[in-house]
């Protein structure tokens, strides 16, 4: 799919305008059409082939033209034209948070700033502070840019990870008679961002295994080819090991490579203690057994090598020694959230504002993921980058709903808003909108560093806002988020009853697994939304629930796992009325 190149190309362009300082309105709607493209799930090629572009809300005629033309000749001449004079090296500092392309032209033009070395060297000296309209804050917003921007690009997004594990383990099931294959490391924990993506499995003939692993389709280079170990880069520069273990080992081995480090030293402390001794090759007893060579104890499965040890089983998602050993000794890991146990998703978004899903056809998906209810939370009025709801146009959606919901006897779409939280600290709708919703979600998409959290407290005091989406405002890959206290944000959440959102969204997962842990032992409800912004996006509700795992979330914790009855019944508003 070329739908994150065309995304790409379209923010350039807008980014290009930019540092010419070229007419706004033509900037935002090219960055509008990036992020259609950039949320889009669908194929664009599919889409374009079968003139179904002008469906897509943002993609104009003259959008539209652009799309075909790159999609037909592989160029774009606006591109090249809006481009032109602006090294390439320029553009893709844009990435950096904090640094917009009007800061970046100026350093350009007075510093003569071309490239990131050079960036860091006017930081460094202090020549960029000086500029006008600069100041050492501003730089200092910068250089945390710089470095959040360096880290985002040595590792990859758990989504981009998961989808290459999973087809070269389907590929090598298909293509072998391997028994057991997983992936391990930090994947198989379900970590925000990856490094390598690490495989393990069993097979007689190992030699054979490794030599139809290297001939992936998408393998670009063969790092390294033995009969047990191999490493492959795959298309995206994508670094891939596998290793083949002896069945009797592949539990000890699973749990080995699966780590993380600090987790595997408290076993292997915990062994030691047992006479025992711990490696990716099994268990092994320390006491003399009168046969030549120690004796192994434990090793074919994940399971019995914790109960060897006086554990009782640690999901993957928890090891990150964060108190599960000594939890796991005393028998009480607790049972964790899955996605068998979600009932719905509480925040989508419809082709009334900024997606390319109808909300029938978010209905009919959602059907099929067996869920008993949906949330449709378009955007609100002053979103206009978002296409944000009017209450005319907002009132018309609602009686579509109705219409869906008197043919729907096994689906229940739930009538809600995404309302702006202002830079004022008002809502971006009055209360006598927001009370004839089912459920209100309230986010900061503007004034990202001034008074956030006083902003969020005041919205948590509307009786009428239920979630506050994506807490701290972080994307992974791109910026660290609101200027926010979220410790005094929680504690808020806690006195008022007001859920905070996990987003499922693989670049925000927005509240990490810390807080969320947190947000456990504070009582404060969670509510898991995908922000879904086309049809199949609603699959990322996986990536929400191995989130709320890793912060330890039970189902109870989550607000996603009630049926509709109780999830009406524990709103803050009906909450409030029964005591």
């Amino acid at each position: 799919m070329k739908n994150k190149e065309l995304a790409k190309l379209f923010n350039r362009i807008a980014d290009a305008l930019e540092f010419k300082d070229v007419n706004v309105f033509r900037i935002v709607a090219y960055r509008r059409a990036g992020r259609v493209l950039d949320d889009l799930v669908e194929d664009i090629e599919v889409l374009n082939k079968q003139g179904r572009l002008a469906e897509l809300p943002g993609i104009g005629k003259a959008i539209a033209e652009k799309i075909n033309e790159y999609l037909s000749t592989g160029k774009m001449k606006k591109y090249k034209e809006v481009t032109k004079g602006i090294p390439n090296t320029l553009l893709d500092m844009l990435d950096i948070q904090n640094l917009g392309p009007k800061t970046l032209a100026l350093a350009h033009k007075k510093l003569r700033v071309k490239n990131l070395k050079d960036l860091k060297k006017v930081i460094k000296n202090g020549s960029l502070a000086k500029l006008p309209q600069m100041g050492k804050k501003k730089v200092e917003n910068i250089k945390k840019g710089l470095d959040l921007y360096e880290r985002a690009h040595e590792r990859l997004s758990i989504a981009v990870a998961q989808n290459v594990a999973r087809e070269i383990i389907e590929y090598l099931k298909k293509n072998t008679k391997i028994k057991d294959i997983s992936s391990a490391g930090s994947l198989r924990r379900w970590k925000e961002t990856i490094g390598d993506i690490d495989i393990l499995t069993t097979g007689k003939n190992g030699a054979e295994i490794i030599k139809i692993f290297t001939k992936f389709p998408k393998t670009e280079r063969v790092l390294a080819a033995g009969e047990t170990k191999s490493s492959i880069i795959v298309k995206g520069g994508i670094q891939v090991d596998l290793r083949i273990v002896k069945p009797k080992s592949y539990g000890a081995a699973l749990q080995y490579f699966t780590g993380s480090k600090a987790h595997n030293i408290k076993l292997r402390n915990i062994a030691k203690s047992k006479g025992l001794k711990l490696s990716e090759y099994g268990v092994f007893s320390l006491r003399d057994t009168g046969v030549k060579g120690k004796k192994m104890v434990a090793g074919k499965t994940e399971k019995e090598v914790y109960k060897i040890l006086g554990l009782t089983y640690v999901p993957p998602e928890l090891r990150e020694d964060r108190g599960e050993v000594e939890v796991a000794l005393q028998n009480k890991i607790p049972k964790l959230i899955e996605m068998k146990d979600i009932k719905g998703d509480l925040h989508m978004h419809s082709t009334y504002s900024d997606s390319t899903a109808t909300i029938r056809q978010l209905t009919n998906f959602a059907w099929r993921l067996n869920y008993e209810y949906i949330l449709v939370t378009d955007h609100s009025e002053s979103a206009k980058y978002a296409h944000g709801l009017e209450p005319k146009r907002l009132y018309k959606q609602w009686q579509e709903i109705d219409k869906i919901n008197q043919q729907s006897k096994k689906l229940h779409v739930l009538k809600g808003v995404e309302v702006d939280i202002l830079k004022s600290g008002k809502l971006d709708y009055p209360d006598k909108i927001l009370k004839r919703c089912d459920f209100v979600i309230a986010a900061i998409h503007q004034g990202f560093t001034k008074n956030v959290t006083e902003r969020i407290y005041a919205a948590m005091d509307n009786p009428y806002v239920d979630i506050i989406a994506h807490p701290t405002g972080r994307l992974i890959s791109q910026r660290e988020g609101y200027a926010i206290n979220i410790h005094k944000v929680m504690e808020h959440a806690a006195q008022t009853g007001t859920w905070l959102e996990l987003n499922a969204y693989p670049d925000r997962l927005d509240v990490n697994d810390v807080y969320l842990k947190i947000a456990k032992e504070m009582d404060i409800k969670i509510s898991i939304g995908t922000d879904a912004h086309s049809i199949k996006a609603l699959l990322w509700m996986k990536f929400g629930v191995a989130q709320a795992r890793r912060g330890w979330l039970e189902a109870k914790n989550v607000v996603n796992t009630y049926s509709l009855k109780k999830l009406q019944t524990i709103r803050k508003i009906n909450k409030n009325r029964i005591e």
